[in-house]
């Protein structure tokens, strides 16, 4: 299956639902969302993408064979870091294992250093998810450090861990 990024639609709603409304997808993202995660939760989450600056946040549909398997996004930094942007990403369970994520990461990257004057991507992954972080390796990302008690998810001060892609000169 070909991997593509797509810019989100409110047509998105329902199956954005399906996917993210699974607590081992969530169990991996931050907090914020809401679980049991419907339909009104996603044309929030919509609306708010379809409304934000393009420069700041640049957010991606993932799309597999015509059909909607994740979310892809890298959000500006401010002040000093205004040339950094962080990667946050997910897949819906049953892709999970497939490239589908290595690729997406890959092409976000290339959109963003093609398209933006941005130097750095990072990504902060939970220490125990190996996945992503191997996702972020095949994608060439590196490991700077681990962040040691960085977290409180679901009760459990968790580590994560520090991942940089670098504009290449």
């Amino acid at each position: 299956m070909a991997v593509r990024l797509r810019a989100w639609t409110l047509a998105d709603a329902s199956a954005l639902a399906k996917l993210i409304n699974n607590k081992k997808v969530q169990d991996n993202l931050r907090d914020g969302l809401p679980f049991p995660y419907g339909e009104e939760d996603a044309k929030v989450f919509l609306s708010a993408m379809l409304a934000s600056d393009s420069d700041q946040n640049m957010a991606f549909a993932i799309e597999a064979d015509g059909e909607l398997i994740g979310s892809i996004s890298a959000t500006r930094c401010a002040n000093i870091h205004f040339r950094t942007a962080e990667l946050g990403y997910y897949l819906g369970e049953p892709y999970w294992g497939r490239g589908f994520a290595t690729e997406a990461v890959r092409q976000i990257c290339d959109y963003i250093y093609r398209n933006t004057d941005i130097i750095r991507i990072f990504a902060e992954p939970f220490a125990y998810n190996t996945a992503s972080c191997r996702v972020l390796e095949k994608a060439g990302f590196q490991l700077e450090g681990l962040l040691r008690s960085n977290a409180v998810k679901n009760g459990c001060i968790l580590d994560m861990k520090m991942y940089a892609r670098i504009r290449e000169k």
